[in-house]
């Protein structure tokens, strides 16, 4: 398997290079998305990759898709690089493992944004106004600690380079329709609640995530990447303990050291010294192995 921090895929046009994730229009309502190594942080891409990073992220997507298969339908056509149309065959080494063909949908215009447990910019909500995106807490929570319910808390979707804001669920319903928010919600809990239950039993606490979610038809389906240690925070239930900042399996630990740093999170990123890039990828590795039971394999 290759390392791959950016492809130039001739044969088909390119719709969009994000953060992480270079797209391509295949035709006929097909998308191809290659999730590269690239490393974001802060909104801000790093000048080295995390190996191998990508392939992690599009192999934990495609488990938990086919884990909530029966709960909400996905954009998935196939991961299967032999599957592939013939003019990306001679990119099937940077392709394999990372890549993955799905219908084309039309993106929800909010970010659905699901939280067990207070920490990050919800816990700085709660410390400033007593309150989480317009639901409110009790008094007296601790840092990491877990909400008296699971909360939806969606926001707006950033241009590249911008940050995302939190906003209500009334401004969500505004901004997609009621009827269309109020199934969202309930799909975010379902699923949510399905894996927060699997990771518990691998010894894992997912303390909040990110879902994506698109149209087809008129029908709801989930989309992009599905509850990876770059959308999630995934804690070792073995040292959790509330009142600070949790030990991670996802990319906090890189947030850590950055913030650190002598650095305005603002471009350029510092430089990544050997031992951060390798330990950002053993936290990534061991987050893989720990949800599906298989180490994962560069070859």
């Amino acid at each position: 398997m290759k390392v791959v921090t950016r492809t130039e895929i001739q044969e088909f046009p390119l719709v969009s290079r994000g953060k992480v994730r270079d797209i391509y229009d295949l035709g006929e309502d097909r998308l191809l998305i290659v999730t590269t190594d690239r490393m974001s942080a802060f909104d801000v891409i790093m000048n080295e990759p995390i190996p191998y990073k990508g392939a992690i992220l599009n192999q934990i997507t495609l488990f938990w898709m086919d884990k909530f298969k029966d709960i909400i339908p996905n954009h998935l056509i196939t991961a299967d690089v032999k599957e592939f149309p013939a003019e990306l065959a001679p990119y099937a080494e940077e392709l394999e493992g990372r890549s993955v063909i799905v219908k084309k949908a039309k993106p929800l215009t909010i970010e659905c944004i699901v939280r067990g447990f207070i920490t990050g910019s919800g816990w700085k909500d709660y410390q400033a106004h007593g309150s989480l995106c317009g639901y409110a807490l009790p008094a007296g929570l601790q840092e990491s600690e877990q909400l008296p319910e699971v909360l939806f808390t969606p926001s707006t979707k950033a241009e590249l380079g911008e940050h995302d804001e939190n906003i209500t669920l009334e401004q969500a319903r505004e901004r997609v329709g009621a009827e269309l928010l109020d199934r969202v919600n309930d799909v975010v809990h379902q699923i949510y609640s399905t894996a927060r239950d699997y990771a518990a039993e691998k010894g894992i606490i997912i303390a909040d995530t990110k879902f994506e979610f698109g149209l087809v038809d008129g029908e709801l389906i989930l989309i992009d990447e599905v509850l990876t240690p770059d959308s999630s925070r995934f804690w070792p239930a073995k040292s959790y303990k509330p009142g600070a900042s949790q030990p991670s399996f996802d990319k906090q630990y890189l947030r850590d050291w950055l913030s650190a740093q002598d650095w305005d999170k603002t471009p350029p990123a510092p430089t990544l010294p050997q031992d951060v890039i390798d330990q950002t990828f053993s936290k990534y590795a061991e987050a893989f192995e720990i949800l599906t039971g298989t180490p994962f394999s560069t070859k």
